[in-house]
């Protein structure tokens, strides 16, 4: 059972998918918390920006280090509904994130053991805590909603 502030942080992150939707996005979210308070949030916004880069992790790591004016986000968490890929896995080793809570799997893209074992490679010289499946059927239920609507 995980404890009830890990379950309140991926609710926040599963509001911002839901609201990324709307705009026809795939509604992944996160946010991102400094001492238990969260500093950052994102949502996917590649077709709203035209950005290839711009998935729920990448804002949201933008945004934090936006926030607390150093790309480093030494002791930060990272809370996202979708397993990240190999991307926004190099970002958030790149930022030096202390921790990494997500939701779903993503057994097509994800880095953290799903599709690619990218996450804490023994060649990388940064180490993140990885905290898999919180939520994970909520999360999934968002992404499997948004795609059959789409067919």
């Amino acid at each position: 059972m995980e404890p009830e502030s890990t379950i309140e942080y991926m609710q926040e992150a599963l509001e911002e998918a839901r609201a990324a939707e709307p705009a026809g996005e795939v509604p992944v979210g996160a946010v991102v918390l400094v001492g238990g308070m969260v500093i950052a949030r994102g949502q996917n916004r590649v077709l709203r920006d035209s950005d290839p880069t711009a998935h729920a992790e990448v804002v949201a790591l933008r945004a934090a280090g936006r926030a607390v004016g150093n790309y480093r986000l030494n002791g930060c968490e990272l809370y996202v509904t979708l397993e990240p890929c190999a991307m926004c896995v190099g970002a958030i080793t790149h930022a030096r994130v202390a921790r990494l809570v997500y939701g779903a799997a993503d057994p097509k893209a994800g880095a953290c053991g799903s599709a690619l074992d990218v996450m804490n490679h023994d060649a990388l010289n940064h180490r993140v805590e990885v905290v898999a499946g919180v939520m994970a059927e909520e999360c999934g239920d968002v992404l499997r909603e948004f795609f059959r609507a789409r067919r």
